[in-house]
């Protein structure tokens, strides 16, 4: 069930135009799904729903560039946001942030292999602000979740 609303939020996120969008720029509304999960369930839910997600919204919506652009970005989120978690010392809205800008900096370190070019990393500073941004709101929507989801289970 967790994989299919990360889909559904994939592809409405696909529909969502941001006018200075830089190419594979998004707003993160399927990671929403991966913080629930890492939080109310447990790490290998957690990662298993991020790299199910990358693979089969690709397969339905993209092509085999942007599934190894959308994997490595998961894979560092996930991994990063594990990370932080664990340590204990940081909010779901840190960790969350986290894993925004992890995902980021995952998908450049593609780009410049890809590009075989370094040039790609003036894309940087947007990117952070933006992960920063997104990543804020998306950790401040799943502690609303997380919230009802213990609330329900009481």
């Amino acid at each position: 069930m967790f994989v299919a609303l990360a889909m559904i939020l994939s592809y409405i996120e696909s529909l969502i135009p941001l006018p200075f969008a830089i190419p594979g720029m998004k707003i993160g509304l399927a990671n929403l799904v991966v913080i629930v999960a890492l939080y109310v369930m447990d790490e290998k839910a957690a990662i298993s729903i991020s790299i199910l997600r990358v693979i089969l919204v690709s397969f339905t919506f993209a092509n085999l560039s942007a599934m190894m652009f959308s994997l490595i970005g998961a894979l560092c989120s996930i991994l990063c946001m594990l990370l932080l978690k664990k340590l204990g010392s940081f909010s779901v809205a840190g960790v969350s942030i986290a894993g925004a800008v992890s995902h980021n900096i995952g998908q450049l370190m593609v780009a410049i292999i890809v590009v075989n070019t370094v040039q790609v990393i003036s894309y940087m500073p947007i990117l952070i602000i933006f992960g920063v941004t997104s990543g804020f709101v998306m950790g401040i929507m799943a502690v609303m979740v997380i919230n009802r989801i213990k609330k329900a289970i009481k």
